[in-house]
């Protein structure tokens, strides 16, 4: 009988699709191997190379949307790939870390902090890369990941470690969304990278509602976990260990994101060493008597409300004085410089003749935890973020990329030239003034109040405009319809 060619198989394209299957398969089966036998695996069983019921469910966990997220990541290639790499290690170390109480009693608390300290190493590491690599083409997925990684973390919250990863997953919710708009429409890739990635804090907090409801669970027998037990730190160039705490116990910050870098990355990468001080944590506060409560003491009521500016423009370069005693001193000196490509300004206090000039096309400006001062960026540049920032304000003239206000209170942006989007995100108090060459860009807000936009007027004035904060959802029969609602009265 004569054989038939290729284009004459009438079942070619199901053999195709079968062999595709095969392939996904197989990768699937590389990365949980991988995960098993890589960092944290190789010593990852007990007795007889077994392994607990919940250690088994978490390698689950790591075959199938880890696995995904990696090869997907792998697909995009460039920082994407970088950054999973590095998620791939935070997952192995914690792999390690559940290795160990599944056969150990629970240490003492320094020997426990010293268990923590590689899933600390790599949350940092991750959220420094995407610090490092601002201008990246992919920044949005660096930070939807850099927003979410303290989610593992959980290993030390109790007795809701459940929670504390959805508060997680939806601080990545700002970014994941820029990443679905940008790609929507040119490359499937990055949608499906999308929902592996937001899939991975989903399945763990059924992993945690099912394994671990109320805090990390240790056994009951065997010895008490010792230090040696921790897995192996991040590889060679990541970031060093977080500083000890010291007293009194510092303030950690929970909320996460940030975007753009948060103030309380540092908080977050201390979490583990502060969280695990137990009740010996309320040590270093100190008693409030009666005549400091507000509610008893009626003098002491409004004395800490932000102090809210009218709409005008900024017409005085002198700073207000400030109270004495409004804020601590700062620790860490006031910086500006241009790194590479980036020019960075930090810790400025007062500071109200900040100028930024010979700007190029590739810069960006950072600027971070500047409190009551003012930043002049002249000539174009690529994009500005204030991040952290109290009571500053900000005058450019063009940006072709965007600009962004994150977790900051009381801030004006004014723009002289043109600027195609601006962020506002985790902010309280923000004005932004426009020219008349910027009033077609897009402003963009999430999780975020007393936002005021100002259009110039013929006689040079502004009109003062609020930002929606309240909205209204319905459902039309077929889909969900939001309209933005103002509150009455």
């Amino acid at each position: 009988m004569r054989r038939k060619g290729p284009n004459q198989c009438p079942g070619s394209q199901a053999v195709m699709a079968e062999l595709a299957n095969l392939v996904q398969r197989l990768e699937v089966a590389v990365g949980r191997l991988e995960a098993i036998s890589g960092p944290g695996g190789s010593a990852g069983g007990s007795a007889g190379g077994a392994v607990s019921k919940y250690v088994e469910a978490y390698d689950v966990i790591i075959s199938g949307p880890v696995a995904e997220y990696m090869s997907l990541s792998q697909k995009i290639g460039g920082d994407v790939q970088k950054h999973a790499d590095m998620m791939k290690q935070g997952f192995s170390s914690q792999r390690q870390l559940l290795v160990t109480a599944s056969t150990s009693q629970k240490p003492a608390d320094a020997v426990l902090t010293t268990l923590l300290q590689p899933v600390s190493k790599a949350i940092q590491q991750v959220q420094t890369f995407r610090e490092q690599n601002r201008s990246s083409p992919y920044f949005n997925h660096l930070s939807a990941v850099s927003e979410s990684v303290p989610a593992l973390g959980w290993v030390a919250m109790a007795p809701k470690p459940c929670p504390y990863v959805k508060e997680m997953q939806d601080a990545a919710m700002f970014y994941t969304n820029r990443v679905l708009k940008d790609y929507k429409e040119k490359d499937k890739t990055h949608v499906d990278w999308v929902k592996a990635y937001v899939n991975i804090w989903t399945e763990l907090q059924n992993y945690i509602k099912e394994h671990h409801t109320t805090g990390l669970t240790w056994s009951k027998s065997g010895s008490v976990a010792s230090a040696s037990a921790a897995a192996p730190s991040a590889p060679a160039g990541g970031c060093p260990p977080p500083p000890p705490p010291g007293p009194p116990p510092p303030s950690v910050d929970l909320s996460g994101p940030s975007g753009g870098g948060d103030a309380g990355d540092g908080n977050r990468n201390a979490l583990f060493a502060s969280i695990n001080k137990g009740s010996d944590i309320t040590k270093g506060l100190k008693h409030v008597s009666d005549q400091q409560k507000t509610h008893k003491n009626p003098g002491l009521r409004g004395q800490g409300a932000p102090v809210r500016t009218g709409p005008k423009p900024f017409a005085s370069s002198s700073p207000r004085p400030a109270a004495p005693s409004a804020a601590p001193a700062r620790t860490l000196p006031p910086v500006l410089e241009l790194e590479g490509k980036k020019w960075k300004v930090e810790n400025q206090e007062g500071a109200q003749d900040l100028v930024i000039s010979n700007t190029e096309l590739k810069q960006v400006v950072y600027a971070y935890k500047c409190n009551k001062s003012m930043l002049q960026v002249k000539g174009k540049i690529n994009s500005i973020t204030l991040d952290n920032c109290k009571k500053t304000g900000l005058v450019f003239e063009d940006a072709v990329g965007i600009v962004e206000v994150i977790n900051c209170k009381d801030v004006k942006v004014q723009v002289m030239g043109k600027v195609p989007t601006i962020s506002i995100n985790k902010t309280d108090g923000c004005h932004v003034y426009l020219s008349k060459d910027s009033l077609s860009c897009d402003i963009i807000s999430a999780k975020s109040s007393e936002m005021n936009i100002l259009v110039p007027q013929k006689d040079g004035e502004f009109t003062e405009l609020p930002v929606p904060e309240q909205f209204k959802t319905v459902w039309d029969g077929q889909k969900l319809v939001t309209t933005a609602t103002e509150i009455a009265g």
